[in-house]
């Protein structure tokens, strides 16, 4: 196909690579629909009968699919080109909609399941991967930063979809199953136009960008990596596979509270002498979403300087602390519990958002896009983890007669170990063996030395 052909996705000369990022937006904010699912919970299992447990499932297995398919078409998506890469995620994740909404007017938890989790989360891992490796290529000069902008496209997502279902619910029918398969037929619908904006377009750097990105990595020397790895070398690593353990536990412990948000506020304030509304809880949600959203641009953006390893002590370090502060103090004061599940939720989003550029700081950019494709294994795993161990602990306390914080203790326990597990992982890692590297070109020799020592100052900040 002539439009898909990779070498029509190729920027002309002089192509403002700022028309980039609204291309990766138009797909990542789409697909961060995801995050607001906690808003179709209670609605799903008061009309279907269903159980917390149950109506985590679509989104837990939305987000194993995305770690899974990223993993296998990583390198498809590196060969194809991004536009390919977002028409497949569109059709797979609209179609997952669309099928999702039949499933609920028809009353069959089981098509939701694959429709949501199964095809859509298909299209969730595609569409993630593709904007974020195009983006640094175009921003060499600033990794953190680009792939903040992607990546916080995803965070935002439920900033529009929360609020956005909330009023089609409580228009269609909340609590009909008619109701909730209309909410998810305009979603499909509505999101098909959108990431069609980012299929016409995104582009790839031309030959002629090669000369700027020399001229833009001038003045920011740390920022060059002058070796690369490729994906099959990068999984023979220790410091792929820490990275690994680094992002699994830092999504565990985000998406835990992020799954359940909204029952998780109201039931732990329930009894106390400010209880929570549901439209409250509500609002909640979306306050995450924002922290999600800005913590994936501003901390991500705030690596470029002061390093990638450094920014994650922040993450993992300072969430351990603030999920103690939670399990402690968190019941006394709504603002504090607020707020610190807001930062907590920052450091998640920030999380995904870095993790690109700390992979292009010790694999090169070669086949990063695939790289990163095979890392979000962790987040598959984390999707299933962290919901399960949230809602699990919560049904089993709540058959057990427990109520309040009491239904959430032992979960928070768990994500503080979590955390530190995690900090000790991001501590082990030291730049990539050179007997890892790519051959070095002709024309470049000792790049891979040059390129070593860059790198290894970028890790060790």
């Amino acid at each position: 196909m002539g439009f898909l052909a990779r070498e029509r996705q190729v920027a002309p000369p002089g192509w403002n690579r700022w028309l980039v990022p609204p291309a990766a937006l138009a797909i990542h904010l789409s697909i961060g629909q995801a995050y607001a699912w906690s808003v179709f919970k209670t609605p799903l299992e008061k009309s279907l009968g269903i159980t917390g447990t149950q109506s985590a499932l679509p989104f837990q297995l939305g987000i194993v699919m995305l770690g899974l398919s990223a993993a296998v078409l990583g390198t498809t998506v590196e060969r194809r080109g991004p536009r390919w890469a977002m028409l497949m995620s569109l059709l797979a994740f609209c179609s997952g909609l669309l099928i999702s909404a039949a499933g609920v007017w028809a009353g069959m938890y089981w098509v939701v399941v694959v429709g949501y989790g199964l095809i859509g989360g298909i299209g969730l891992g595609i569409g993630y991967i593709s904007p974020v490796s195009t983006l640094i290529k175009w921003f060499p000069d600033r990794p953190g930063m680009a792939t903040g902008i992607a990546i916080m496209g995803f965070g935002g997502g439920a900033l529009i979809a929360s609020p956005w279902s909330i009023s089609m619910l409580k228009a269609f029918g909340e609590e009909t199953t008619t109701g909730i398969s209309q909410a998810f037929l305009v979603h499909g619908l509505v999101y098909a136009v959108f990431m069609s904006l980012g299929v016409l377009l995104i582009r790839l750097p031309s030959p002629e960008f090669t000369a700027e990105k020399e001229a833009l990595l001038k003045d920011r020397p740390k920022a060059t990596v002058a070796f690369n790895v490729s994906a099959n070398n990068a999984i023979k690593t220790p410091q792929f596979w820490l990275l690994w353990v680094v992002l699994c536990f830092n999504v565990t412990a985000g998406i835990g509270i992020l799954e359940k948000a909204s029952p998780m506020l109201v039931g732990f304030f329930d009894g106390s002498p400010t209880p929570i509304t549901v439209t409250a809880a509500s609002g909640f949600v979306a306050l995450l979403s924002a922290a999600n959203m800005a913590g994936r641009f501003v901390w991500s953006s705030t690596s470029d300087v002061v390093g990638r390893k450094n920014i994650y002590r922040v993450y993992l370090g300072v969430g351990a602390l603030l999920y103690l502060v939670l399990l402690t103090v968190g019941s006394t004061s709504t603002p504090l519990f607020v707020v610190a599940a807001m930062v907590i939720l920052s450091f998640y989003g920030a999380g995904f958002a870095t993790v690109p550029a700390y992979l292009r700081d010790l694999f090169g950019t070669y086949q990063v896009g695939a790289i990163h494709g095979r890392l979000l294994t962790a987040w598959s795993v984390a999707g299933v983890l962290g919901p399960l161990i949230v809602n699990a602990i919560a049904d089993a306390g709540k058959s057990a007669g427990r109520t309040g914080p009491d239904l959430y203790a032992t979960s928070f326990y768990i994500m503080i170990s979590l955390l530190v597990v995690g900090f000790v992982a991001n501590e082990l890692i030291r730049p990539v063996d050179p007997r890892f590297h790519e051959p070095a070109a002709e024309d470049g020799a000792g790049a891979g030395a040059a390129g070593t020592q860059d790198s290894e100052s970028v890790v060790k900040k």
